[in-house]
């Protein structure tokens, strides 16, 4: 018996598009990452970039459980000495609801440059509507 090896020609992609309505965050977020990742495919092989493109609306509307809405912040580096800024959660939907699923995603997927052109798959909208309608994604069921 041979095993069969996946090559970067036979790779398909197809694309999902995932609403984000009253949906919580971390289960979304874990759906999703697994579908770029290309884990629910027969021929998944962890070197290669093999998984699906996800389109993500109403990101605005994305629930969180408990006290996070208060008490989550993000957190990021200016680059300059003492420049730790932090945001919280209620702050970032205001003002750029899309980076919510971003980073959540981005934090399921491999930290290095796999992973990094994994996440390119993703495009999250605050809104209902999208530009990817000739895509023909199909409706993730989450």
């Amino acid at each position: 018996m041979k095993t069969k090896t996946l090559k970067i020609s036979e790779i398909e992609k197809i694309w999902w598009v995932a609403d984000a309505d009253s949906q919580i965050l971390g289960r979304l977020a874990s759906k999703v990452a697994q579908i770029i990742r290309g884990k629910h495919k027969v021929n998944y092989v962890p070197h290669l970039d093999n998984g699906d493109c996800v389109v993500v609306i109403n990101a605005e509307k994305i629930m969180v459980t408990g006290k996070k809405e208060e008490q989550k912040s993000y957190f990021r580096h200016t680059g300059y000495a003492g420049g730790v800024k932090t945001t919280a959660l209620s702050h970032m939907r205001r003002t750029y609801p899309e980076r919510i699923i971003e980073n959540a995603v981005k934090g399921m997927l491999p930290h290095n440059r796999l992973g990094r052109r994994m996440l390119k798959h993703l495009k999250v909208y605050a809104g209902p509507t999208h530009p990817h309608i000739a895509q023909m994604p199909k409706v993730l069921e989450i």
